[in-house]
């Protein structure tokens, strides 16, 4: 029953990519919702738009109530400590962190900080998902790290899929939209 599910969905999806084209199908997949806010925020904090997309979509999948089972909300599945963080560095009031434009902000924020930190993608990919803390453990500890500025392996298998995912659909979007 499932396989036969799968066989229509897929069956479906190669139709509308004979008839409407390989590159609008891609664009359904990847898509670019949220695109003034995407835009507008990434800019701020000068960081790669493609970068907040493959996040985006790794995260929520453009689902602007996503909740995890940790309790992470939004779009970009902030957690309550790094939006109190943001609302006193941001000296933002009340803060409603399913609003897209609130916590396509907060990401973007968040994300820059990761970067000034370590200022390595890979890094900050593995930083968003497995905590700052972590990423600097695993840098110190010549197990993960040969020279304290990269990771050969991350010990979180949810981590390790996690950057290979969002690194997945950093280059699909740069292939699909920078043409």
């Amino acid at each position: 029953m499932i396989k036969k599910k799968y066989f229509i969905i897929y069956s479906i999806i190669l139709i509308a990519c004979l008839i409407f084209g390989v590159g609008r199908c891609l664009k359904i997949v990847y898509p670019m919702h949220y695109q003034d806010y995407v835009i507008k925020y990434s800019n701020e904090y000068d960081i790669d738009p493609y970068l907040v997309y493959s996040i985006i979509k790794a995260e929520s999948k453009f689902f602007p109530y996503a909740e995890s089972n940790r309790e992470a909300k939004g779009l970009m599945q902030i957690s309550d400590i790094t939006k109190n963080w943001a609302q006193d560095e941001l000296q933002m009031g009340y803060i409603n962190i399913f609003n897209p434009e609130t916590n396509i902000k907060i990401g973007c924020w968040y994300i820059s900080k990761l970067f000034k930190q370590f200022d390595d993608t890979d890094l900050v990919i593995a930083a968003y998902n497995g905590g700052s803390g972590n990423v600097d453990k695993w840098l110190k500890d010549q197990r993960y790290s040969k020279n304290g500025i990269n990771l050969q392996k991350i010990p979180f298998k949810e981590t390790n899929d996690y950057v290979n995912k969002v690194n997945k659909f950093y280059k699909r979007y740069k292939d699909i939209y920078e043409k």
